[in-house]
């Protein structure tokens, strides 16, 4: 098992939902999703696998998470069918109070990489939220995805 008590309590599967902002303070969408935490390379890791629709597409990714032991940060790389499409993206971040929050950043065809901030928050033994945030360069976060989970089964 991971050494980290956060990571720790992830594990097992998870169903809830998610809404969507493409634009700041516009919802475009809300659907059902689940997913599952599962144990990665003997517990060095975890692995969350999710899936649901989003604007009637089939949507699913999955992201892996660790806790560096050297450094002491959290590292997450993740992968999705929309959001990253093509590409894979890295995150480095602190622990919270309730969990972790990671930055990364991604690339656009308008020249400078945009940040992305995923804030885990685990709320007592059965409730997730993962709150990801879009960062425009040089602007200011923008809600973009919120997934609230409650635990359907423990692995």
């Amino acid at each position: 098992m991971p050494e980290d008590p956060f990571l720790t309590n992830l594990i097992g599967g998870w169903a809830g939902s998610c809404q969507t902002w493409f634009e700041p303070g516009v919802l475009a969408d809300t659907s059902e999703v689940t997913g599952t935490f599962s144990l990665l390379l003997g517990g060095r890791m975890i692995r969350h696998t999710y899936e649901g629709m989003l604007c009637g597409e089939q949507r699913f990714g999955e992201a892996w998470l660790a806790r560096n032991a050297v450094t002491g940060e959290y590292q997450a790389s993740w992968i999705d069918n929309h959001h990253m499409n093509f590409a894979v993206m890295f995150s480095v971040g602190q622990a919270t109070e309730q969990g972790c929050s990671v930055l990364g950043s991604y690339d656009t065809h308008q020249g400078q990489p945009w940040g992305w901030r995923t804030d885990y928050e685990l709320q007592g033994d059965d409730r997730l939220i993962i709150t990801a945030y879009n960062i425009p360069p040089g602007g200011e976060p923008a809600k973009a995805i919120e997934l609230v989970y409650g635990r359907v089964a423990a692995v």
